[in-house]
């Protein structure tokens, strides 16, 4: 079956800190529907630094390409700049509602666990997991209520990046392209389940 997929988000939606496009999560995605079938051209309309607040336009645009599946991967910008959770949250549900509405399905990566990024000071890091558990509760609980799936709930990804430095790009921050294949296949799962509503739908 052939679907639509589009990307929203933020800077690893996007795919900054990859060393190849290829390499990105989009294309890394595409790659795994592939191996089930599925043929998915695909858009990626995220916006590196985006937060949850900056998601309005990216759905505007989105729904004028009309996709059958979207990927939003969303969080780290409102940690890292303390945006308040209820206007994330609120903001994300937004985003959800809209496109489900437009009849697409709707796979959303909460915020990473972002006490694994290299340069956060070993006192601080208790907090920024936490602050990160936090928001991630509530991002699934939103995404649920408004019929949207939730991708790598375990945290697979995040125990990966503490653990093994290489997924990390020269930045320190962002994913390396070794980082994007354990995002995508942690992810993958959840965008499956989408794809395969999306084709029941259809």
């Amino acid at each position: 079956m052939t679907l639509k997929l589009a990307v929203l988000g933020d800077s690893i939606a996007w795919g900054q800190g990859a060393s190849r496009e290829q390499d990105r999560l989009a294309p890394r995605l595409v790659e795994g529907l592939a191996r089930h079938g599925f043929d998915a051209p695909f858009r990626v309309f995220a916006v590196p630094g985006a937060r949850s607040t900056g998601l309005g336009p990216q759905v505007e645009s989105c729904l004028r390409w009309g996709p059958d599946l979207a990927v939003v991967v969303i969080g780290a910008n409102d940690l890292t700049h303390l945006e308040p959770l209820g206007r994330a949250v609120e903001a994300l549900a937004g985003a959800v509602r809209r496109l489900r509405a437009a009849d697409a399905q709707v796979v959303v990566a909460p915020a990473p666990d972002l006490s694994a990024v290299p340069h956060v000071p070993a006192f601080l890091r208790d907090a920024v997991r936490a602050a990160g558990e936090e928001l991630r509760s509530r991002q699934a609980a939103v995404v649920r209520i408004e019929r949207g799936l939730v991708a790598d709930e375990d945290q697979r990804a995040s125990r990966a990046f503490a653990t093994d430095r290489s997924l990390f790009s020269s930045d320190r921050f962002h994913p390396s392209s070794a980082g994007y294949a354990v995002i995508a296949d942690s992810l993958l799962p959840a965008v499956l389940h989408g794809a395969r509503a999306a084709q029941a739908a259809a």
